[in-house]
């Protein structure tokens, strides 16, 4: 895994995974909303939890396996 692919999916969680900036990023919003109880979501809102969730975890993925590639 090198470092281009690192710098592409950075930049994916601060353009698409932040994404608006102001007031807040719609994915704090969503997690803060789900933690709630999800009360009157929408497929349109699970569809923007996943779509701006998605960057991070593919940010997660990427270091999980960078440091199991490392250990062996």
């Amino acid at each position: 895994m090198n470092k281009q692919r690192l710098r592409l999916i950075i930049i994916l969680v601060l353009t698409l995974g932040l994404a608006p900036y102001s007031p807040e990023p719609h994915l704090f919003g969503k997690i803060r909303w789900v933690k709630g109880g999800a009360i009157g979501m929408q497929p349109m809102d699970w569809f923007d939890l996943v779509l701006h969730g998605f960057p991070f975890v593919l940010l997660l993925v990427y270091l999980v396996l960078t440091v199991r590639k490392k250990e062996s």
